[in-house]
């Protein structure tokens, strides 16, 4: 279907079906202009490397270069793709790629050779393991590598350096999607499929903003609410999402206050006798301790801590109560909140009470908002233990270790891994004196930034980033390797409904740009790391030999990829995991039998106290859960460590857009991306507008006790007293001159150093900041978007165009 106005047309034609029905195919496909199907030379599959839904398409090569996309008629897609498919691509022809290996000297990034600056690394690493020992090594990873390059890094680190410092800025989006499940269910692993869209009556999107986040997904949705016997929708959300446009019910609570919510709706489930109490007898334990604490969270108690009124809380807890077949969804409004792991094992806990899980329709899916974020669960290189193993179960570690051929003391194992927020105060406190930061940016991405710049800059860190384009990281960098990207290698990548897909080379990569698996085997020879029989730690080179490796670390365990090859994914649709000999086509959903990955013998963790985020030990969890059933958790509400007062009287969240995605690294260097949201904007209700005498377009100051933002004004419907920025906006200006400005744009010069006790993951939704207008518009626009969440209440903002604002 034409797609010059995917811009402005974000989610495409529908294409309806019923209930039950099957989501009819539509292929989206963008070339370069001048350039037809008949100038192609080759079609190329991938999939998604923008956003979390796991699009599966073709990118279309001619003489050497990428020139198009077009969708794979795929379990997920269908066919479609979503505005950073369609346009993404762009950036990795971008001319400021970095295409060779720089090293600081003098003060100054110069050019080096692979064999100098890896020397470099190499050098120092081992003069920081002779002087302090691992602990002086620390790796922070992405979310946006392949599968084979997260478990070669896992592998080098944890077996090799035999560092516990190991983490992603998957800690930032879906650490909290991790530990709910481990917490509900005893391991990771999304229950649901994003078939459950097809089947469910009711799909309730809790802090999930999925029009803008997973496009397609929302596609498959709205052609659902097309349809024959469209199912009801419940958005829990503070801002009027497209969601909120087309929910049933719509509650906007204020921030931080999630948990009393989900509280509420639990307590009228109960109360209203919609519990399948013969499910739960027989497949769950901690029930009675759910109810008694739930029985005073009365929708009328809530109310007013919510500031939500109570007869629609009532009304949201009868449709999910008397929903036939529940899909939920969940992401960053309860992931990057106050209490966010005891908000999302909530969701949980609704459907495990109305014993909705493991049936068509009947979907969790504890969203990741990186791309390959569950690789990185999967393959140990964020913080958990490659198979979904047990960091604190001696046999898991010694089955691990016979993978990798070492001693079980060879991995570090006393303590789960350290944390990304543990890794960064190490830096400061100046334990950690080698930080490997691959493919992310934490110079903008990490919360209170002024801290975060001074962690980095340290002059006794020793910093090496590997990425693909210059950022405000590379700059504070001692050695800066450049990398290949998507398109550029070949690797797999598995989304959030576990479905895995290949992703071929199509491409070189320019200059001398390797591949970060290249990266990573490279290292692990130069450091001559070995196994215990003196053989290299890393035996293999290519990532198919990686793959295959990765297949048998995998066996038995609920990620289960034994039944998987190169083969298989070549040329068809993607597969869902566990997929085995038994069941060669995958699986698509987990626990329809009832029966959990939680025994003692067999769970990923013994899980976590809500409030304290203290560990349970083993003896615990074994008098709580003998059987390995699933853990029905609750957890009363606190208020948020950061109020709002005097000064700082109102709430600010951060969150994205549709148009770029994390840092904007890549999303800044597509034209149409670019032009539809140039510049970093803030919103505020029509209320608020009124109260601090703001007005559209105005250029605003939002501060809070941490540092300034300037922003120019979007009046929205989002709701009195919060205040929005989008996140992806750093320091620099656009690629084109990109020169180091004010840093007064990044929202995350604001957040606080805090975050959720039980996941670790950082809360970017509570902080107290205080608006005032700096100057009037005097014509010049909000470079807002008005066609998604940040629509204007008004009409005299200037639309977003294919060209950008006008």
């Amino acid at each position: 279907m034409p797609t010059e106005n995917r811009i402005t047309d974000i989610w495409g034609d529908r294409s309806p079906y019923p209930r039950g029905g099957s989501w009819p195919v539509r292929v989206d496909q963008h070339l370069a202009s001048g350039v037809s199907e008949h100038d192609v030379d080759r079609w190329v599959q991938t999939a998604s490397t923008l956003h979390s839904n796991g699009d599966a398409y073709d990118l279309a090569v001619r003489d050497g270069r990428i020139v198009g996309v077009r969708g794979r008629s795929d379990r997920v897609n269908r066919g479609r793709l979503g505005p950073k498919d369609l346009f993404g691509w762009q950036a990795i022809q971008s001319p400021d790629r970095l295409t060779q290996p720089l090293i600081r000297r003098d003060g100054r990034l110069v050019e080096a050779s692979w064999d100098e600056a890896m020397g470099l690394v190499v050098r120092r690493t081992r003069e920081l393991l002779d002087e302090q020992g691992p602990s002086a090594v620390g790796f922070y990873t992405t979310g946006q590598l392949s599968l084979e390059e997260y478990y070669t890094l896992g592998l080098v680190a944890h077996g090799g350096i035999r560092t516990n410092h190991v983490d992603g800025n998957t800690r930032l989006c879906t650490a909290t999607a991790a530990e709910a499940l481990k917490e509900s269910f005893g391991c990771d692993g999304q229950p649901g499929s994003y078939a459950d869209v097809d089947h469910a009556d009711v799909i309730a999107l809790f802090g999930h903003n999925v029009a803008e986040t997973q496009t397609v997904l929302w596609m498959r949705m709205l052609d659902r609410l097309a349809g024959d016997d469209p199912p009801a929708v419940l958005c829990v959300d503070p801002r009027p999402t497209p969601v909120a446009r087309a929910a049933t019910i719509h509650l906007a609570p204020r921030p931080g206050t999630n948990v009393a919510l989900m509280n509420a709706l639990l307590h009228e489930v109960i109360a209203s006798g919609n519990v399948d109490e013969e499910w739960v007898q027989a497949h769950t334990v901690g029930y009675e301790d759910l109810e008694k604490l739930v029985a005073r969270y009365s929708p009328e108690f809530v109310s007013p801590i919510c500031d939500v009124p109570a007869i629609d809380i009532r009304a949201a807890a009868a449709l999910v109560g008397e929903a036939e077949a529940l899909l939920s969804t969940v992401l960053q409004g309860f992931y990057q909140s106050h209490q966010a792991t005891a908000a999302a094992v909530q969701v949980n806990n609704l459907h495990l009470l109305r014993g909705m899980i493991g049936r068509p329709g009947c979907g969790i899916l504890q969203m990741n908002g990186q791309p390959t974020a569950q690789n990185t669960r999967e393959c140990g290189a964020d913080g958990d233990m490659a198979g979904f193993r047990n960091w604190n179960n001696p046999s898991h570690v010694a089955e691990l270790a016979r993978h990798w051929n070492v001693e079980p003391k060879q991995i570090p194992h006393a303590t789960p891994p350290t944390h990304a927020m543990q890794i960064m105060r190490y830096v400061e406190d100046g334990s950690i004196r080698l930080l490997w930061v691959s493919a992310t940016n934490p110079a903008v991405s990490m919360p209170e930034l002024a801290r975060m710049r001074s962690i980095l800059s340290q002059e006794r860190l020793f910093l090496v980033v590997q990425d693909i384009f210059p950022t405000e990281t590379t700059e504070l960098a001692d050695v800066v390797l450049p990398a290949a990207t998507w398109g550029e290698k070949t690797g797999t990548f598995t989304n959030a409904d576990r479905t895995v897909h290949l992703s071929e080379k199509a491409v070189e990569p320019p200059g001398e740009a390797r591949s970060d698996l290249d990266i990573f085997v490279d290292f692990a020879r130069r450091m001559g790391l070995q196994d215990k029989d003196g053989q290299p730690l890393v035996p293999w080179s290519t990532p198919e030999e990686a793959f295959d490796a990765w297949r048998e670390c995998s066996r038995g365990r609920l990620c289960d990829y034994s039944g998987l090859s190169y083969e298989k994914l070549r040329g068809g649709g993607g597969i869902q995991w566990p997929c085995t000999d038994e069941s060669p086509d995958g699986t698509e959903r987990l626990y329809a039998d009832g029966i959990f990955r939680a025994s003692p013998d067999d769970c990923e963790s013994y899980g976590r106290d809500l409030e304290t985020g203290a560990p349970l030990e083993e003896q615990e969890y074994r008098a709580l859960n003998p059987e390995g059933r699933a853990v029905i958790k609750a957890a009363d509400y606190r208020p948020a460590h950061e109020l709002p007062d005097v000064d700082h009287p109102l709430q600010l969240i951060t969150g994205r857009t549709v148009y770029h995605f994390h840092t904007r690294t890549r999303t800044a260097r597509a034209p149409e991306l670019q032009a539809a949201a140039p510049e970093v904007w803030v919103e505020v209700s029509a209320y608020d507008a009124a109260t601090y005498g703001l007005d559209e377009g105005d250029l605003a100051e939002v501060r809070t006790p941490r540092g300034e933002v300037q922003a120019r004004v979007r009046v929205s419907g989002i709701r009195p007293g919060v205040v929005f920025l989008p996140f992806h906006y750093g320091y620099w200006d656009t690629p084109d001159g990109r020169q180091p400005g004010d840093h007064g744009r990044a929202a995350n010069e604001l957040t606080l150093t805090d975050w959720d006790p039980a996941s670790k993951q950082p809360i970017f939704k509570t902080a107290a900041c205080a608006v005032r207008k700096v100057a009037a518009a005097e014509g010049i626009p909000s470079p807002a978007p008005t066609t998604t969440a940040s629509a204007p209440v008004s009409d005299n903002a200037s639309a977003t165009t294919r060209g950008g604002v006008r």
